[in-house]
């Protein structure tokens, strides 16, 4: 981890409010140990399942605010009387109102580089542990223990995993690592994007096709698309019924872009043979989700993100970007466009 250099940051005469709504963080020592020889002052609150008043309460007073998974509704925003910029703590930022923010004037970023081998990654292990029947295997030793002989029958068949064909729904930083992946082990690989550009399939060596012609056709399907009102339960009842009973579903982007109920039926009614979930429409999810106890289904606890490096470089990343910030430039990823005076006070 890189040490932190303040002189390069332009020490303004106003001083600015940093407040952090919730984070996943043990502490936030490290980044108040970084911002101590400037004019900031940080707050730091859990406020995830806060009543909209105290989040409100908290943040009205703030010129910067850092949001891991509190919700940025327009009331909230509109209450905002000071920022001028919300950096989003990870990939994604469906939790703002960026509508709202722009119209009150406020700079949306996020992070979108710091996780991209651990999703990558994660997806990975899902589509292998699904492909490979791994909940089966386990029943299958559990199972060969008490008989005290081997009993497969629980598992077969399993196909090949090289000797198939991989669709991937979205191809950005994760997605386009997931297709050098899968060719590594000489998978066939589809990809459905519309927002990939010619020159960037060309750089990839893939033709994007439609939904409706990739899931036919794919033994696994992957998703790495950002949720939007677009993408918000694109993969419902009609579109796992287009899939082969024997392919699988990973999702390790957004929970809502898969209708969890449909997803359901089509496990436990062999639509398709299998599904990897690591994320989830509401989290974590409740003690009945549709989706818990089906036993051709694995659910990770959305910890696709997650390694000890990622973590650390998405607090230094966000922090990169409170420097920018105190010294009058934009953010490194912003996701709306707002008159250059938001981007100081």
């Amino acid at each position: 981890m890189r040490p932190w250099g303040v002189l390069s940051v332009r020490k303004q005469m106003q001083q600015t409010k940093i407040v952090v709504t919730d984070y996943i963080e043990p502490d936030l020592d490290w980044e108040r140990r970084q911002l101590a020889a400037l004019p900031v002052t940080m707050d730091a609150y859990q406020l995830k399942f806060a009543p909209v008043h105290e989040i409100i309460s908290r943040i009205g007073d703030a010129n910067v605010v850092i949001v891991n998974m509190t919700r940025m509704t327009k009331e909230i925003l509109q209450n905002l009387h000071s920022c001028k910029l919300i950096i989003r703590h990870g990939v994604g930022y469906d939790n703002i109102d960026l509508a709202a923010a722009t119209e009150m004037g406020i700079q949306v970023c996020h992070v979108p580089d710091y996780c991209r081998e651990e999703v990558a990654e994660q997806a990975m292990m899902l589509l292998l542990l699904c492909r490979r029947k791994f909940t089966r295997q386990l029943e299958s030793l559990h199972d060969s223990v008490l008989e005290r002989q081997w009993d497969f029958t629980k598992v077969v068949p399993i196909a090949r995993f090289s000797n198939s064909k991989a669709g991937l729904i979205g191809c950005g930083r994760v997605g386009s690592l997931v297709v050098k992946m899968l060719r590594g082990f000489g998978i066939d690989v589809m990809v459905h994007d519309p927002y990939l550009s010619e020159r960037r399939q060309a750089e990839l060596d893939i033709r994007c096709i439609p939904l409706e012609e990739l899931l036919p056709q794919a033994d696994m399907v992957t998703i790495h698309a950002s949720l939007t009102p677009e993408s918000r339960y694109m993969i419902g009842e009609r579109e796992l019924r287009m899939m082969k009973p024997t392919a699988i579903l990973v999702n390790t982007a957004r929970g809502a872009i898969v209708n969890a109920d449909a997803l359901a039926k089509a496990c436990k009614e062999g639509w398709i043979a299998g599904a990897g979930i690591d994320v989830f429409e509401k989290e974590p999810p409740e003690v009945d989700f549709v989706l818990q106890g089906i036993p051709n289904v694995i659910l990770t606890p959305h910890l696709a993100w997650y390694s000890e490096d990622a973590g650390w470089s998405i607090r230094e990343k966000i922090l990169e970007d409170v420097y920018r910030y105190l010294d009058g430039r934009p953010p490194r990823f912003p996701v709306n466009s707002v008159s250059r005076e938001s981007h100081a006070t």
